[in-house]
């Protein structure tokens, strides 16, 4: 087994921690391995998100920043 070792957290995120479990024998180690990855998962999600959005801010600038669209926007 590996080595473990001993983390203080408040009373009230123990209780959080117990309102998490997805089964009542599931232990703390298992929980915070399982949340850890959904949590590094989600960021590098979010993070190829921002990329691409980055990516296309610059294509709808080429896109809509033109003077025919411009001329259209003062026509009446």
């Amino acid at each position: 087994m590996a080595t473990a070792t001993t983390i203080q957290v408040k009373k009230d995120v123990v209780q959080l921690l117990q309102k998490a479990k997805e089964y009542p024998r599931q232990t703390y180690n298992e929980l915070l391995e399982r949340m850890t990855k959904m949590f590094l998962d989600a960021r590098k999600k979010n993070q190829y998100d921002e990329f691409l959005h980055k990516i296309q801010q610059q294509k709808m600038k080429e896109l809509w920043d033109n003077k025919e669209d411009e001329a259209w926007n003062e026509a009446r």
